[in-house]
């Protein structure tokens, strides 16, 4: 276990965790034996708790059913993705781009038209008023086209997550969010206005406004260090690394973001507090 004094002490002032989902409460579709235990933990003391993905495939409510199966239950307030974060943006943002052309699965189309957005069709008379890439499993050659030629026309031009790949047990490569983009940038010469997902803080900063919470109060917990401690970084909350996922020890001694509370995993994590 590796923790600055000042970490240590305002781990009295939490109120929320965000919770990392693969590596940190989970592995594959294996659910950690302290997960439950830690999240009880947490109601028994007053502290919320936020799941957050960057893997925008699947709809909230696609991943809050994963949770159930997995015996964790969770509300929709207690879920948060890089499709959410990108609407929540949208929405503060941009309120006048309502017509999007989407790259990304049914489940993450219907996210955002449940959002009240219009997905518009692969139809060179159906301008939308900007694109949003996506980790798109459904990809289809034409509608890689089509949304090269909107990002070709200068249209605002957003995506969902920067991951290039996504992490699998199978032998094979999930091309993710950011080598789509990089296709569309090799194609147009033009890279996504804003990228969504960890490490941007926008991840977080939604989180902040859902729950009325300040930084202080905050801490986001995961098992990347580029990821989910350098968005703590990004959102001046504090950084917790467990090493029950990607990162080791050797990881955190070696990069130059580093957390703010190192442990082995979320049953030490509780023995802190």
């Amino acid at each position: 276990m590796h923790a600055t004094p000042a970490a240590l002490a305002n781990l009295h002032h939490l109120r929320h965790l965000v919770l990392d989902m693969d590596g940190t409460i989970y592995k594959g579709k294996t659910l950690f034996p302290w997960t439950k235990p830690f999240l009880d933990s947490l109601a028994s003391r007053g502290i919320g708790h936020t799941f957050l993905t960057n893997n925008p495939s699947k709809s909230a409510a696609d991943y809050l059913a994963h949770l159930a199966r997995m015996g964790v239950p969770a509300a929709p307030e207690q879920l948060y993705t890089s499709a959410l974060a990108a609407i929540d943006y949208l929405k503060t943002n941009h309120p006048a781009l309502r017509r999007l052309f989407l790259l990304g699965t049914p489940s993450m189309i219907a996210e955002f038209e449940n959002a009240g957005y219009e997905s518009t069709a692969d139809d060179p008379a159906d301008t939308p008023d900007a694109i949003m890439a996506g980790f798109d499993m459904t990809l289809t050659y034409a509608r890689l086209c089509r949304a090269s030629w909107w990002v070709s026309r200068g249209l605002p031009y957003f995506a969902t997550n920067p991951d290039r790949v996504c992490p699998t047990d199978q032998p094979t490569i999930l091309v993710d969010c950011g080598a789509i983009c990089a296709a569309i940038h090799t194609a147009t010469g033009r890279a996504p206005d804003h990228v969504f997902g960890k490490p941007d803080p926008s991840m977080l900063t939604g989180i902040l406004h859902r729950h009325n919470l300040r930084p202080e109060q905050v801490a986001m917990v995961g098992d990347r260090i580029y990821t989910d401690i350098a968005m703590a970084k990004n959102a001046g909350v504090t950084g917790i690394l467990v090493l029950s996922g990607e990162a080791t020890r050797a990881d955190a001694d070696a990069s130059p973001v580093k957390p703010d509370i190192i442990t082995a995993n979320l049953a030490a994590l509780g023995e802190l507090f």
